[in-house]
């Protein structure tokens, strides 16, 4: 008989996990080692946990302009993970339990792990330009959420996103651009400035995962996930639900 789709989608997080599966009613050792991968995991809201962390990134990103040169910056920088929470590597080869899921875009200036002062295994990542809810990212997010049980999927922009600005423009562009853009493009709204059409595509995003995924519309009207969209100002470097 063949899998359902959800015990399809459980048995690729067994699968993702190693040879030791992860769940109640499983072994000591599948036990213990859920508990070694969910040790960095926030209590309470967790997106009002990512947003305090965030705070942490935002203060060093502010002291670093004042730095004279890289070697000083990155000493800044480090302090984020100084602070911050660690899985074991020994842990993270038999399996992965993140915390949190995120779309963003591929811009080289979005590091999640940086933003939210984040290790390995924690943050379950998808990313584009443009951060759009493409089909292959939305089965990632399903995975996220049916096989390792994400509680939140952020849908993240960013200020001076390039992949907006492009699906706002007359420019002609590639033919897989172009394919890109669409999903922006139709999130825009008549008479929006960058900034806010960069929140608008966020809050799009956002609202097309439960759209074109039953299982994540069936997970959020469960409160098994929650579905946040956000904004990241890059000279802030502040985060902020939008």
């Amino acid at each position: 008989m063949p899998l359902s789709r959800r015990h399809a989608l459980q048995a690729l997080g067994l699968a993702a996990a190693g040879s030791t599966a992860i769940g109640k009613g499983w072994s000591k050792e599948a036990q213990q080692l859920r508990q070694e991968l969910e040790v960095c995991s926030p209590s309470g809201d967790t997106f009002t946990w990512m947003l305090e962390r965030n705070k942490v990134f935002s203060k060093a990103w502010q002291r670093s302009i004042q730095a004279s040169n890289p070697q000083e910056r990155i000493q800044i920088k480090q302090a984020i993970f100084d602070a911050s929470c660690h899985i074991n590597p020994q842990a993270l080869a038999q399996g992965q339990r993140p915390w949190a899921a995120l779309l963003s875009c591929a811009d080289a200036r979005v590091a999640p792990e940086w933003l939210f002062g984040a290790g390995s295994g924690e943050l379950f990542q998808v990313r584009v330009a443009g951060n759009s809810a493409f089909n292959d990212g939305i089965a990632s997010l399903e995975f996220a959420v049916a096989a390792l049980e994400v509680p939140l999927i952020v849908v993240m922009g960013h200020s001076g996103c390039g992949a907006v600005a492009a699906a706002m423009g007359s420019e002609p562009l590639t033919p897989l651009l172009e394919d890109l853009v669409q999903p922006i493009r139709a999130s825009l709204q008549p008479n929006d400035d960058l900034t806010q059409a960069i929140q608008g595509n966020a809050r799009y995003a956002a609202g097309q995962l439960v759209k074109r995924s039953q299982v994540l519309a069936d997970a959020q009207a469960s409160g098994k996930v929650k579905i946040q969209p956000a904004f990241f100002d890059i000279q802030s470097g502040r985060v902020s639900a939008v």
